[in-house]
């Protein structure tokens, strides 16, 4: 059974921020599966200030709020989301290529993929393997993306983050505790927002860069299907793959609802019919609980769950 919802205070919430307040915004709008019910409140923060002023005012208001950078990785469920949702497109680039290491500086509503081709126009390496990589800086850090042997972890020097209770800090990359798809935010729920941060590069030329990248997206496209989905589905268990489990478990093209277990990797789920939130979930828990009757492997979800289920669980892991 659901625990009550409290109804936000939305005259409040008008009264500090005027027309920029949407009022029940459908979230499969701005989700990469295209999935997710309608959020209570909407608000679009251009720029690492304003996302701090925001996120001040919304913790002082005490309101819950989730931040939605390019809606990869989080699955919102069909009753969507009771609180705030800030969609932050905070997205400035600054590339300093005299550095020593070269580095790239940008706000964390910037898209990864645009980071990594504005570096390569300047001949700096290292970020080849996010040329592809959906999503935005600050989801990439939360969540140490990664691929073809890249990641956060490798290339973070810095970054700025506002805490609830001790304000504005600026963290090395030790701080986060990176492990495989997973940082100490991500794990222990803490509700800090990532501002803005720093990466460091290599020199190198535009063409070996341009060559690098073209490779890994060339790989990507022939491994990956199109269309929408939430990226990978489940981390890779040790030393093994979900994709190869879950083909092994004879589940590649199978379909609840408009949602299907992709025919080209079986890691990806892709909403091919109007799928629901509750579809992909369902696929999720068939998925898992067939894979651990045959391996005895219990998939961990890379994807995180936001919203109200059905189930009355509320997670706020969104939460950057």
């Amino acid at each position: 059974m659901n625990s009550p919802v409290t109804p936000l205070p939305l005259k409040e919430l008008r009264e500090q921020f005027g027309q920029r307040l949407q009022e029940n915004v459908r979230l499969a709008n701005y989700t990469a599966a295209r999935v997710g019910g309608p959020a209570d409140a909407l608000l679009v923060v251009n720029s690492a200030d304003e996302l701090e002023k925001c996120v001040k005012t919304l913790w002082e208001m005490k309101i819950p709020f989730l931040l939605l950078g390019g809606g990869a990785n989080v699955l919102v469920s069909d009753r969507g989301f009771h609180g705030v949702v800030l969609l932050n497109r905070a997205h400035t680039i600054k590339i300093h290529a005299q550095n020593d290491p070269p580095t790239v500086w940008a706000e964390s509503g910037a898209n990864l993929g645009m980071i990594a081709r504005q570096a390569a126009l300047r001949g700096l390496s290292g970020l080849e393997w996010a040329n592809s990589v959906p999503g935005t800086l600050g989801g990439a850090i939360y969540g140490n993306a990664g691929a073809f042997d890249g990641d956060m972890q490798k290339n973070l020097l810095m970054a700025e983050i506002l805490h609830p209770q001790e304000g504005k800090q600026t963290w090395s990359v030790e701080k986060f505790g990176y492990e495989y798809r997973s940082s100490v935010l991500k794990r222990s729920g803490t509700k800090a927002v990532i501002l803005s941060a720093t990466l460091k590069l290599e020199k190198s030329t535009p063409e070996a860069v341009k060559e690098k990248m073209d490779e890994f997206s060339n790989r990507r496209k022939q491994t990956q299907p199109p269309g929408a989905s939430l990226g990978s589905m489940f981390k890779n268990p040790p030393g093994d793959y979900a994709g190869r489990l879950i083909e092994a478990a004879g589940l590649k093209g199978m379909r609840i609802g408009g949602v299907q277990v992709s025919p080209v990797h079986a890691n990806f789920f892709v909403n091919s019919e109007a799928a629901t939130a509750s579809d992909y979930r369902h696929l999720i828990e068939i998925v898992r609980n067939t894979v651990e009757e045959k391996f005895g492997v219990r998939l961990e979800l890379e994807v995180e769950l936001v919203g109200d289920w059905s189930d009355g669980e509320t997670t706020l892991k969104g939460e950057q």
